[in-house]
């Protein structure tokens, strides 16, 4: 029996359609929080569309149209591009229709532009479900880039409607500093990049819903080490990208960290509903940018505020030239970005402080609160 999660940002609309249930309700634990996410009724066909003028996702575990669309590559000239750290063929048809499936996965896609209609189909629920959402957040933001919004590589929260937008590069701390504030009493918006577009009432915010990777110290020195623990063993459900050694960690109660071959540290990796359910923080769906925040990780200095904070540059901003794990193989997002002379020259208006955070989460977070405090009060 056919399900549907209807997913509104903003200007932006696209329904999640699937003989699965389970991959729909992957939808609503996605975007519920931050986007306006809701189960709706399947019309009869005769009553329309139920896209309602904006895209729609058909995604179903269907192993024999997955062989169809493999061979379907295989017989067209098609390039070979990395996307959600996967490799993936693309094919695309003289009738404008885009085809592309990942091997390793067992997934396969068709898109038609003329509809902004995207066929999933795999072996398995699982990945089915997260490409879905995956891709249902793509339509999107090819929406809202249409609308005039940009990306920003940033973190945010909120309070009383105003965000401070955290900046930095990999590992810097934009997400930890996002999660210490969201634990301080502020409001999640994003924890690695927003929207942002100018208005006459400022530079307005919305969230990039995304799991959220929160590692074993910041868990434990705020006292969330445990109870996360206790729910793993009871049979809940962490995001699929969390890798199996945290998982075998957390069964074994070791909170020593963990790291790949190539040095990065493996971490818990939530759902967006698991944010709020699990690491008791509210989230916010829009605000206004108010202030800047510069944050830099140094294991053994004491928390201080830096000096001359940097101004903001290309990696800042995702566009298709700085987009490193979503290139824009569909061809969703508009042939010509609005220019970001606007927003870049508004943002620079803005307050803004650089800050030296260390591995001692508490007295980190004394700081990051205070300087939130004082840059939103301005």
């Amino acid at each position: 029996m056919l399900s549907a999660t209807r997913i509104h940002a903003d200007e932006a609309t696209v329904t999640v359609v699937s003989d699965t249930k389970e991959i729909t309700d992957w939808a609503l634990r996605y975007f519920d929080g931050w986007w306006n996410a809701t189960t709706v009724a399947v019309p009869a066909p005769s009553n329309g569309s139920i896209a309602e003028g904006g895209a729609l996702v058909l995604a179903d575990v269907d192993s024999t149209r997955f062989a169809d669309i493999e061979n379907l590559v295989g017989d067209y000239d098609h390039d070979e591009v990395e996307y959600a750290n996967a490799r993936t063929l693309v094919a695309r048809h003289e009738d404008g229709a885009i085809y592309a499936i990942q091997p390793a996965e067992r997934l396969a896609y068709q898109y038609d532009p003329a509809t902004s209609r995207m066929v999933i189909v795999g072996a398995h629920a699982e990945p089915v479900a997260v490409a879905s959402s995956r891709l249902a957040r793509e339509l999107v933001r090819g929406q809202l880039l249409r609308a005039g919004f940009h990306i920003l590589h940033s973190s945010a929260v909120v309070r009383d409607g105003k965000a401070l937008l955290t900046f930095g590069p990999k590992g810097a701390g934009k997400t930890t500093s996002a999660l210490l504030l969201a634990r301080e009493g502020f409001e999640l918006l994003a924890n690695d990049r927003v929207f942002v577009r100018p208005e006459d009432t400022g530079l307005r915010i919305l969230p990039w819903p995304s799991a959220a990777a929160v590692g074993f110290g910041l868990l434990e020195s705020a006292g969330l080490y445990e109870p996360l623990r206790a729910r793993v063993l009871d049979g809940e459900q962490m995001h699929p990208t969390q890798d199996q050694r945290v998982t075998d960690a957390l069964h074994a109660g070791s909170t020593k960290p963990i790291w790949n071959a190539k040095g990065k540290e493996l971490k818990p990796q939530f759902f967006p509903d698991q944010l709020s359910s699990m690491l008791r923080m509210t989230l916010a769906t829009q605000a206004h940018a108010a202030a800047l925040l510069f944050p830099r990780v140094e294991k053994d200095a004491e928390p201080h505020v830096a000096e001359a904070p940097r101004a903001l540059g290309e990696e800042d901003f995702f566009t298709g030239r700085t987009e490193d794990r979503y290139p824009d193989i569909f061809r969703l997002a508009p042939d010509k970005a609005a220019p970001v002379t606007d927003l870049a020259d508004r943002l620079a208006l803005l307050p803004r402080r650089a800050l030296v955070l260390t591995h001692d989460s508490r007295t980190s977070a004394e700081l990051l609160a205070k300087t939130a405090n004082d840059l939103l009060s301005a």
